[in-house]
């Protein structure tokens, strides 16, 4: 089972992750992109967290794209495989011009 990441250790790992942030219980990150790329994007997300088997919430604005990630197993607070889905979801975020 995963443990729940300190403050810390999130704040640690984030400073790879530009635009993220946490408040210790969820990462997050909005992203400015047009509303048909940001669609796209959503696919995409949701290809790489069943490909973790991993899920997040992503919604979809007419501008933006934001992301919420945290487990639910650990009672909502951020383990490691949410920092490794945050890395997955930045790496994509290029390819659909999201900022």
């Amino acid at each position: 089972m995963a443990e729940a990441l300190s403050q810390a250790q999130i704040e640690e790992r984030l400073k790879d992750l530009p635009g993220w942030s946490t408040d210790g219980r969820k990462i997050e990150r909005s992203y400015s992109i047009g509303h048909v790329p940001g669609a796209a994007f959503i696919v995409h997300i949701a290809a790489i967290q069943d490909d973790l088997g991993h899920h997040s919430d992503a919604t979809l604005g007419y501008r933006t794209v934001r992301i919420s990630i945290s487990s639910s197993d650990l009672g909502g607070y951020v383990a490691e495989h949410d920092v490794e889905l945050a890395r997955r979801i930045e790496a994509a975020a290029g390819a659909h011009g999201a900022f």
